[in-house]
């Protein structure tokens, strides 16, 4: 990114460090809601870039850089931050001053990385971050004699804390001051010579110890806080019932909490299309606000608070640090059915999204493992089918007590779980029909535990929301105007007996795949509704609103989407429409990625066929055992 940027400051600042080491959080503290998210061109590698004043007024341009253990550049994540701090990249300007920041508490690990950094002789300020949690740990940093030793200032933060960042920001200033008066030298380390000299991994190690030994004391300390709670969460069986119970409670969650939110949310989009309707003469501008933009997003948006309280405790587990010791906890599992035990996490992302999924499994150096997993990643449930799923449930499932859990939470998280039973099938025969290979063990460094923090927590929501709002706002918009003039022309012919949708391009589209779809229990409003899906699946939801107002007629058309669904489905096509979204084809944007990904669109192709085949014939087992036994 170029000064012509919306950023004002010419100074570039460079957010560097090992995965884990808060250098998010001290990116999110110090910029707060003035970021945004990108990923770098040519790459789908994220960056967060964002801007803030210090005390005294000056504007910073911050860029959080993908953690990373070296600069050799042996994944995607560890060639990007390399290349921006070697000023290789053309979308991205060289840092003026690189922000070096590490765990106190595992300097041991991080002071490696610190060492490479320094080695590129660039100005350079070491943020000695968590040094609350390392003097919890026994763990003394002597800060100035650590400096001494790098040749760099070094500042200590706790960037969960709110004035964590304070003393980077007034050190940064300093440095700016110098930077000013051309001195453009300040802040430089030779103590470790620079990159064109060559620095053996033994030499890299004795250097780490000998700065451990004059800048850390440690004291030997007796079984910790973290030691107990990890022997009952990396538990072989407890740890299993731990985190079923985690997972069963986030999908009870996502059903309860969010039922007051989302009424009112379906309150007021009736109220607008209420006032639009008495206000606004019958035509067919009318119908495109009404029936097109108010009934198609309305009925998109109010699933809002559902995606909301799924991506609350994926954030609060992820910042607690039990995420990396569920991958821990499951390597075994995994391996089993042959997959790496790096696929947990490019795995667990997918269920936000397939999209970060497909793009974590940069971090498998085994192509052959990578391929196994990005081949799998869709088939996790990603939040944008909990709207399908929550419209179905709630239409055809009764919201009732069963003992103390709930019906229409049960069956979401029996679809969940039906996912990811899937998943492990494939990959199961996957690897050992197309991809035999060698498995490589999981090595994974488990994270301090934090008792997770409002702030950050409250800055991940608003940036999920901001992107489910945007994608309304955006892409389902447009998709909704399109299939609203695709329902509504060509009108319906004089003496027409049945709906006007039935004879308009998309009526002719949905009665040309109806036959296709019919053994399944689809009708042709389902047909036209899998189309726009294509694009994104949580479309479908607005679709059908967008189809069924358009088909109904009298007290129908004011009536709420589920319950004309309950009208006009059988139970046995609702089960089938939500086998199907378990295994649904990917959206245009996933199929997308993955050949980025991958350099070719053979596996995005064949991802696309063989998971339309899997949710046609998981669809029509489930159709012909309904109708049958129900």
């Amino acid at each position: 990114m170029q000064q012509s940027d919306t950023f004002t400051s010419p100074l570039n600042l460079a957010l560097v460090g090992n995965p884990n080491c808060g250098k998010t959080a001290l990116f999110n503290r110090l910029t707060g809601a003035r970021q945004k998210v990108a990923n770098y061109a040519g790459v789908t590698v994220e960056r967060k870039a964002g801007r803030f004043v210090s005390g005294s007024g000056a504007a910073y341009r911050l860029v959080d850089l993908p953690g990373t253990y070296s600069l050799s550049a042996l994944t995607p994540d560890e060639a990007v931050t390399r290349a921006v701090l070697l000023g290789e990249r053309a979308d991205e300007a060289l840092p003026d001053l690189i922000v070096l920041v590490v765990d106190a508490s595992k300097l041991r690990l991080n002071l490696k990385l610190a060492i490479e950094v320094l080695r590129l002789q660039r100005p350079t300020i070491l943020a000695l971050n968590m040094s609350d949690v390392a003097r919890k740990r026994g763990v003394h940093v002597d800060a100035a004699r650590l400096g001494a030793e790098l040749g760099i200032p070094v500042v200590e933060t706790v960037a969960v804390q709110q004035q964590g960042a304070t003393a980077l920001a007034d050190a940064v200033d300093a440095w700016r001051n110098r930077h000013s008066d051309s001195r453009p030298d300040a802040w430089v380390s030779c103590r470790f010579g620079d990159a064109a000299t060559p620095m053996s991994a033994s030499e890299r190690q004795q250097a780490v110890r000998s700065i451990l030994d004059v800048a850390v004391t440690e004291r030997t300390q007796a079984r910790t806080t973290e030691d107990r709670i990890d022997a009952w969460v990396l538990h072989p069986v407890f740890g299993y019932v731990l985190l079923l119970a985690l997972l069963f409670t986030i999908f009870q969650a996502v059903f309860s909490w969010s039922a007051l939110p989302m009424e009112m949310i379906k309150t007021g989009v009736d109220g607008i299309g209420a006032l639009v309707t008495q206000f606004m003469p019958e035509g067919l501008l009318r119908s495109l606000i009404v029936d097109g933009i108010i009934s198609g997003v309305g009925s998109v948006l109010v699933f809002l608070p559902q995606i909301l309280v799924l991506f609350f405790f994926i954030l609060l587990l992820e910042d607690s640090g039990y995420l990396p010791r569920a991958a821990f906890l499951l390597d075994r599992l995994m391996g089993s059915v042959g997959l790496s035990g790096r696929a947990f996490i490019p795995l667990l992302s997918s269920f936000a999204c397939a999209i970060p999924g497909v793009m974590a499994t940069r971090t498998i150096q085994n192509p052959r493992d990578r391929l196994a997993t990005i081949m799998i990643a869709p088939l996790m449930t990603c939040s944008a089918r909990l709207p399908v799923y929550a419209l179905i449930i709630g239409a055809f499932i009764p919201d009732r007590a069963v003992g103390i859990f709930n019906l229409q939470g049960l069956v979401l998280f029996g679809l969940y779980v039906l996912g990811i039973v899937s998943a492990m099938a494939v990959a199961y025969v996957f690897k050992r029909v197309i991809a035999k290979g060698r498995l490589q063990p999981l090595l994974l460094e488990l994270p301090n535990y934090h008792v997770p923090h409002l702030r950050n927590l409250a800055l991940g929501l608003w940036e999920r929301a901001r992107i489910f709002i945007t994608r309304v706002g955006t892409i389902i918009l447009a998709l909704m105007v399109i299939l609203w003039f695709l329902s509504t022309f060509p009108g319906a012919p004089d003496g027409a007996t049945g709906p006007a949708i039935q004879y308009s391009l998309a009526g002719r589209i949905g009665s040309f795949l109806e036959p296709l779809f019919a053994p399944i229990g689809f009708n042709w409003q389902i047909a036209i509704a899998l189309i726009p899906g294509l694009a994104a699946r949580e479309v479908a939801v607005g679709a059908l609103g967008t189809v069924y107002a358009l088909s109904a007629s009298g007290d129908q058309l004011a009536s709420a989407l589920e319950p004309m669904l309950t009208q006009t489905w059988s139970l046995p096509t609702a089960l089938s429409l939500l086998i199907w979204y378990v295994f649904a084809p990917q959206c245009i944007s996933t199929l997308s990625i993955v050949k980025r990904e991958t350099n070719s669109w053979k596996p995005a192709l064949a991802m696309a066929a063989y998971m339309f085949a899997l949710a046609y014939l998981a669809s029509l087992a489930t159709f012909r055992l309904a109708t049958a036994f129900l």
